[in-house]
């Protein structure tokens, strides 16, 4: 089927699709593009989800007064993370907070758990993952859902409704937890000593001393008294140490330094202010690393590590000073200081012994807050795989060890459910970080983890390897590894040959593991193979910032991709999903043909372990068909009807032909490149 003759299949079929959704036959509205889900108006929007959830539901769920209870009120464990199919939405790439309620009409409830990319104000180059405030991105409000219910007036109740109706519908829903902010966030000039500074002159740091954070502060209060507040009707302290003291409330401190939060230019101007009045004495935050060494900064002395901004301004980046393969300076990024340093920092070493206890409870308080007033099911932990200390992981691990075990275990007295989903990629020990990347994530209390399959071409060996190795973890920790299909913030031109091929092979296999969880970003559904790269606007990690010009810059709204062959085979996919789910959805899975770690064979296959109802068959290799296939038998064969073909994601005319069994093995001839069958054990 050709893009239009899908838009065409949608309008014709329009009215019994959406019937069927209404009156529960379906969870989702099948074969509907997510682009034209998005056209839809707010009260066909409303309508629908009132005729499925009821009006009465629907209508709480519109009043940001009243918060709609999670589908996991109650439960006492995390143990549903580790299970759960998730969907992440970059919310830029679908403009507001009320399009996720219209995109998520086009997913099943078997991928029962969204993910909202970050939600925050933005920094430099707009990049989500550069925290400029505690304050809800407004650049997410839409002015539709005004119009339609002039009550949702701000980004926060917007954000708040959308969370409701989700929740009205049975879904999870997550947050990002990050550890960083952008490097002149109000977080960052309100609260210099949460922070590392360093200070620098031309090409040199001259200072990076550990409390440093204390001349900040006196800065700061200089260029207060100096530009005077920026609200009136606050007092104004009588000094730095009472201004910056923990009795001095944080949100008094912000509003005189910027203004009000809804005053976005008078914020962004006198924020510039004062980073002016900073980089004139020099001050900088130091900015945030990945990768062993992770420590040890010099200011990199190359013409092209220089910039000049708008005001003038000279900006260096920085490098490590001893890098390894994977060090990396993410210089609009700063991190927050959780521990004293050694020796006054002098050779950047960190006391890991002395955790700088106000600064963790700061960030929990924060993150805590915000889980609260919008009732979010589970947080992401963004870089969730730093690990700093250079011994490794340690054999005891407290609530100072990590940042997002910390966050974890603070929600986690009002909200036991709240699971945490680690941002890590598996990589093996000492590379990305210090240790074993494994260990540190049981020793952090992560409940599943993101892992790296979607950076791997499907049946490749490095895939076959990497699988095989992800179900031994599931089946030996505490932590379960997804099986990834893409993320938002890795489709760009670089991973282009992942996603050639193999990508029905990659939901049939992330829907029906029923014991393993699994992550799909938007815009995988309907994604166009690029053999050569697309245009920027095709990418949804080109969207996580803003940039105009250069090779990343994009120049108008993110373009959903119009391969209605895949989007067609996935719907129907999807809908196959709906009807086997339930049946199996807690059932622990028994294989018969793994994933073979010597990528000699990329068949797979796979039953219940107890009650064997379905079996499921893949072929990983995307592009050569797999031929005289056989599949070892069951203890229960004998007793098992013959398994008839029930689904194929390949072929839409089913024949329920039986799969030959000659007492050992099931035969099956031949499966196309990246199909993936359902076989049922019936009579």
């Amino acid at each position: 089927m050709n893009y239009p003759g899908l838009k065409s299949y949608w309008q014709a079929n329009a009215d019994a699709l959406t019937t069927d959704y209404r009156e529960g036959r379906a969870s989702f509205l099948p074969f509907l593009l997510p682009e034209l889900a998005l056209g839809f108006s707010t009260p066909q929007v409303v309508q629908a989800l009132s005729s499925r959830y009821g009006k009465g539901l629907v209508q709480d769920a519109l009043d940001p007064q009243q918060t709609v209870p999670s589908p996991l009120a109650g439960l006492r464990t995390t143990n549903w993370i580790k299970r759960t199919n998730m969907v992440g939405i970059n919310v830029r790439t679908i403009q507001n907070f009320w399009n996720v309620i219209k995109y998520m009409l086009t997913v099943p409830e078997a991928q029962q758990s969204v993910h909202l990319l970050p939600i925050w104000e933005p920094g430099v180059v707009a990049s989500l993952y550069g925290m400029a405030s505690w304050n809800i991105n407004p650049e997410f409000f839409s002015r539709e859902l005004y119009e339609a219910y002039s009550h949702l007036d701000t980004i926060e109740k917007q954000l708040k409704v959308v969370v409701n109706l989700l929740h009205a519908a049975g879904r999870t829903v997550g947050m990002d937890v990050i550890p960083h902010t952008d490097r002149y966030s109000e977080i960052v000039l309100g609260n210099p000593g949460h922070f590392e500074w360093l200070q620098r002159r031309d090409d040199k740091i001259t200072s990076h001393r550990a409390t440093l954070h204390e001349a900040v502060e006196q800065a700061v209060f200089r260029f207060l008294k100096e530009q005077g507040p920026a609200r009136d009707g606050i007092d104004l302290p009588a000094d730095a140490e009472e201004f910056f003291s923990e009795e001095y409330p944080e949100s008094a401190r912000i509003e005189l330094l910027f203004g009000s939060p809804e005053d976005y230019g008078r914020r962004a101007q006198r924020r510039g202010w004062l980073m002016q009045a900073l980089y004139k004495d020099g001050f900088e935050p130091v900015p945030a690393t990945m990768g062993p060494p992770y420590r040890g900064l010099e200011v990199d002395t190359r013409d092209k590590a220089k910039t000049v901004d708008n005001e003038g301004r000279i900006w260096r980046e920085y490098k490590i000073s001893k890098p390894q393969e994977m060090s990396r300076v993410f210089g609009p990024l700063t991190r927050y200081k959780l521990y004293e340093r050694l020796d006054d920092n002098k050779n950047w070493e960190i006391d890991f012994s002395r955790p700088r206890t106000a600064t963790w409870d700061y960030v929990c308080r924060h993150f805590y807050r915000i889980q609260q007033e919008y009732n979010f099911d589970f947080m992401r932990g963004d870089m969730s795989h730093v690990q700093m200390r250079p011994e490794g992981v340690p054999a005891q691990a407290d609530n100072f060890y990590d940042l997002h075990k910390a966050v974890r275990a603070h929600i986690r007295t009002a909200k036991p459910y709240f699971g945490y989903f680690a941002e890590t990629f598996l990589a093996g020990p000492n590379f990305i970080a210090y240790g074993n990347e494994v260990d540190h994530l049981e020793q952090a209390d992560a409940d599943s983890t993101l892992g790296d399959l979607q950076s791997m071409v499907v049946g490749s060996p490095r895939f076959m390897q990497n699988f095989r190795w992800y179900l031994d973890i599931l089946k030996t920790r505490d932590f379960a590894p997804n099986f990834t299909i893409m993320t938002g913030d890795k489709d760009d031109p670089r991973f282009d040959e992942f996603y050639l091929s193999g990508n029905e092979a990659r939901l049939f296999t992330a829907l029906f593991l029923t014991d393993m969880p699994s992550y799909m970003a938007l815009g995988f559904e309907c994604r166009d193979p690029h053999p050569t790269p697309a245009p920027n606007e095709h990418y949804t990690k080109l969207y996580v910032f803003r940039i105009t010009g250069g090779e990343k810059a994009t120049k108008g709204p993110y373009v959903f991709g119009k391969n209605a062959r895949l989007y067609h085979r996935l719907s129907r996919l999807r809908l196959s999903a709906e009807r086997i789910l339930p049946q199996i959805i807690r059932a622990d899975t028994l294989w018969l043909l793994p994933p073979d770690a010597t990528a000699a064979t990329r068949v797979i296959a796979w039953t219940q372990a107890q009650a064997p109802k379905y079996l499921f068959v893949v072929n990983l290799d995307g592009k050569e068909a797999a031929v005289n296939i056989k599949i070892p038998r069951l203890q229960q064969s004998d007793t098992l009807p013959a398994p008839r073909l029930h689904f194929s994601t390949h072929r839409e005319e089913i024949q329920p032909e039986k799969l030959l069994f000659n007492g050992k093995q099931y035969q099956l001839n031949e499966l196309e490149a990246g199909e993936g069958r359902v076989y049922w054990f019936i009579g």
